[in-house]
């Protein structure tokens, strides 16, 4: 009965320190404003001296202002993480202003990051996303003014302004930098650019498509 109790006790001390290892500390000061001059290199930013902290480092001005929309996408984001807000370091949060033209589109991508919940303040989207493989199923939905949606953390996603008039959303992330991966960009506009022979082969065209879709990044 000891040695059981010895096991189990044993075996919950493992289970809370791999937790521990591999999940975000939980903060354990009020703050820890970025300070973007260090040079320590670390997952993350290392804090700045407390009595240097001043209001600005909680502020962003300008999420009023409409993101510029003249390119070929008709989308445009304007992000609010850890980069430009630097008290948002260790809060695991932050926000995107996303600006549609008619007919724009914020294209597939993906937060390796974080969770997405976005809300429509103006106009109506598509927007869905896709299940990770085998099954790569669509969760697909027409969402309109004050609607909601939701992204789950590292799967492709995407929002379409299918109307006339421009559209307008404000997405929340659960992470002070969520990072993001387009995957059109990724795919076909890295540097060094992935083999044609790669290409074509995954997505069953010929090296010259693969060459013309390559161009346009």
């Amino acid at each position: 009965m000891v040695t059981h109790a010895f096991l189990l006790a044993a075996a919950l001390l493992a289970l809370s320190c791999f937790h521990a290892i591999a999940s975000d500390p939980s903060l354990i000061q009020d703050f820890c404003v970025a300070d973007k001059m260090s040079t320590v290199r670390m997952n993350g930013l290392t804090c700045k001296d407390a009595k240097d902290v001043v209001a600005e480092d909680f502020f962003f001005p300008g999420l009023q202002m409409a993101g510029n929309t003249t390119n070929k996408q008709g989308s445009a984001v304007t992000p609010v993480n850890v980069a430009q807000i630097a008290g948002l370091n260790t809060l695991g949060i932050s926000l995107a202003r996303i600006d549609y033209a008619p007919y724009g589109l914020n294209p597939p991508h993906t937060h390796p990051r974080a969770t997405e919940i976005l809300t429509v303040l103006e106009g109506s989207l598509y927007v869905g996303f896709v299940t990770s493989n085998p099954d790569n199923k669509l969760f697909a939905k027409v969402i309109n003014k004050g609607d909601v949606f939701v992204f789950p953390e590292g799967l492709i996603h995407f929002q379409f302004n299918y109307g006339a008039n421009c559209a307008v959303a404000l997405a929340a992330l659960s992470s002070q930098n969520p990072g993001v991966i387009t995957v059109a960009n990724a795919v076909f506009g890295s540097k060094p650019s992935i083999s044609d022979d790669v290409l074509a082969k995954a997505f069953q065209v010929d090296k010259l498509t693969v060459d013309r879709i390559q161009a346009q990044f």
